[in-house]
């Protein structure tokens, strides 16, 4: 059962064109920047290794752009450190790319360096909250592209984690320390549900396991992670690390689950990274980034890793497993 799809904060017609066609007239070869927490080389080229990179490039060969013939790509590696970002944003403003497909933190390090070379999310946690944009549907600036509403879901992640681990008197909640907005959606969530939840903050990839020893040292049953930042790179480590200290985690993207972790809900990433090719295919063609509205997932997937969970000797319930959208076996 797939329910993936996504809908436009308004306007829905408004990406809506021709396809199989880059246009007659002869033009100049689009450059575009692509910005990424992965390594350089893992995200370059007309095949990078990077599977949301590669969905990129899908989308773009599906509206009929030929790499090296219509573009070439700019892309720059964080290494899984975000505080690079300012400088490979200077470096792409300095090439004067076209447009830029970036996500997660590299977005603010975008929006202080620049006004004026568009941006396509792909995607924020909450673009308006995070001050990125004026509103979904007039987004205004030369921010436009998609939104994770991963804010939005973290209710519903929580009560997913309840019912899988209903016993669990504490729950862990390990995040990036600057993601302001998930650690108070993650109270607000804990208090409407009456759950106890510990904030589990992180700076970078050597504090992932920490966070794994405070939550067992507090005795926290269950553990909820947000996928942004430094985060998401080691999704193998925090999945083994999880398995490790004996502790069922949810977590927001299925790449956690693909990787060895127990259960994830939210918007399938390489999707988006696909559809924010619609974006870049209008921007190049002379459509304002202040004019596209931004496109949300208006449907999640609940993925569920049995093997992961027969090893921690955990039953699934069967109300989630029949909701379930895949089950790895």
């Amino acid at each position: 059962m797939n329910r993936r799809a996504f809908v436009v904060g308004l306007a829905l017609g408004t990406l809506a064109g021709p396809r199989g066609g880059f246009g007659q007239p002869a033009r100049k070869m689009a450059r575009i920047g692509i910005l990424g927490l992965a390594s350089t080389a893992d995200l370059s080229g007309p095949q990078p290794k990077s599977r949301s990179h590669d969905a990129l490039l899908r989308g773009l060969r599906e509206l009929g752009y030929v790499y090296g013939e219509h573009f070439v790509t700019e892309a720059r590696g964080a290494e899984a450190r975000p505080e690079r970002f300012p400088a490979l944003v200077a470096d792409l403003i300095r090439l004067r790319v076209d447009v830029i497909v970036a996500t997660g933190p590299a977005l603010h390090a975008l929006k202080q360096a620049t006004s004026t070379i568009p941006v396509v999310m792909a995607a924020s946690a909450d673009p308006v909250a995070e001050g990125l944009v004026q509103s979904l549907g007039r987004p205004g600036g030369n921010f436009t592209g998609l939104s994770l509403q991963s804010v939005e879901t973290t209710g519903k992640r929580l009560e997913l984690l309840k019912e899988l681990v209903p016993g669990a008197a504490l729950i862990a909640v390990i995040l990036i320390r600057t993601n302001r907005l998930n650690r108070q959606a993650a109270e607000a969530a804990a208090q409407a549900q009456r759950v106890k939840v510990l904030s589990i903050e992180i700076n970078d990839a050597g504090e992932i396991e920490g966070a794994f020893k405070t939550a067992t040292a507090a005795r926290a049953g269950a553990v909820l992670v947000f996928a942004a930042g430094v985060l998401f790179p080691h999704a193998r480590r925090v999945a083994e690390l999880a398995a490790r200290h004996r502790l069922p985690a949810l977590y927001e993207l299925r790449q956690y689950v693909e990787a060895g972790g127990l259960i994830s809900y939210g918007a399938e990433i390489n999707d988006i990274w696909q559809r924010s090719a619609a974006f870049v295919d209008k921007i190049l063609k002379g459509a304002r980034p202040a004019d596209l509205p931004i496109e949300q997932p208006s449907e999640f997937e609940l993925v569920i890793n049995l093997k992961t969970a027969q090893a921690l000797g955990l039953t699934i319930p069967p109300s989630l497993r029949l909701r379930a959208d895949e089950v790895l076996q």
